[in-house]
């Protein structure tokens, strides 16, 4: 199995299996939403795209942020420890971020499009290994703004490790992902837009069993479980 990597600059080139890692926070976000209940995720570029879509689809939720930042109209920030214990049970999510739902929305050469992060590394692993490709794209959404992306470079790599047959040790990986600029935001207590409860959250991995996968459906882009 042949492994690439490109970026949100480049996305647009890749074909083939495509995983998108967001872990800081889209798609950690996205797999407690899953958890919650929700029905299913639609993924949109712009804020003006998610509230247009959320009014015409009763009783959907719409999560996101802009820059790191929440939306003010949104229900929800990008945040996974907002959404631990909420009940979602049949309503769809609207989700809207600046990284991974980009990663997402730009990868349009992709064959078979799943989103990644660590909570669900090794579902992932397990749903690309049934479908077996013969090479897979990681999308490092997290080289934007000038930050390193190191966290999405660590899930790619312990993905890859797996894929590769291999028996890592998680926790290097969970200190890349503390260690990468966009760690650090949440290691400053006077984010409050960044709570340190979502880092910690976001470094479970395996919490989930279960891998989550992006397809057009009339003309849009939604993101389901695989399990």
């Amino acid at each position: 199995m042949d492994f690439r990597r490109t970026t949100l600059e480049t996305c647009h080139t890749a074909t083939g299996l495509v995983v998108v890692v967001d872990v800081l926070r889209a798609f950690t976000t996205a797999a407690y939403a899953f958890e919650a209940g929700a029905q299913n995720i639609m993924l949109v570029s712009t804020v003006d795209e998610a509230l247009a879509l959320r009014q015409r689809t009763p009783g959907a939720l719409a999560i996101g942020e802009v820059e790191g930042l929440p939306v003010e109209e949104f229900d929800f920030n990008n945040s996974p420890s907002a959404l631990v214990g909420l009940d979602f049970s049949q309503r769809q999510i609207i989700q809207r971020t600046s990284a991974g739902v980009q990663g997402v929305v730009r990868s349009t050469q992709a064959e078979t499009l799943l989103v990644g992060s660590l909570v669900c590394a090794g579902a992932t692993v397990r749903h690309i290994q049934q479908l077996s490709p013969a090479g897979v794209t990681f999308v490092i959404t997290g080289e934007i703004y000038h930050l390193d992306g190191d966290e999405d470079a660590a899930c790619a790599d312990y993905m890859m490790a797996l894929l590769k047959e291999e028996h890592p040790d998680p926790a290097p990986f969970i200190d890349r992902v503390y260690n990468s600029t966009a760690g650090g935001r949440f290691a400053d207590l006077a984010r409050l837009d960044h709570p340190l409860a979502d880092l910690e959250l976001c470094v479970e991995i395996d919490r989930f069993d279960f891998a989550m996968q992006a397809k057009r459906q009339s003309g849009q882009l939604v993101l389901q479980k695989v399990e």
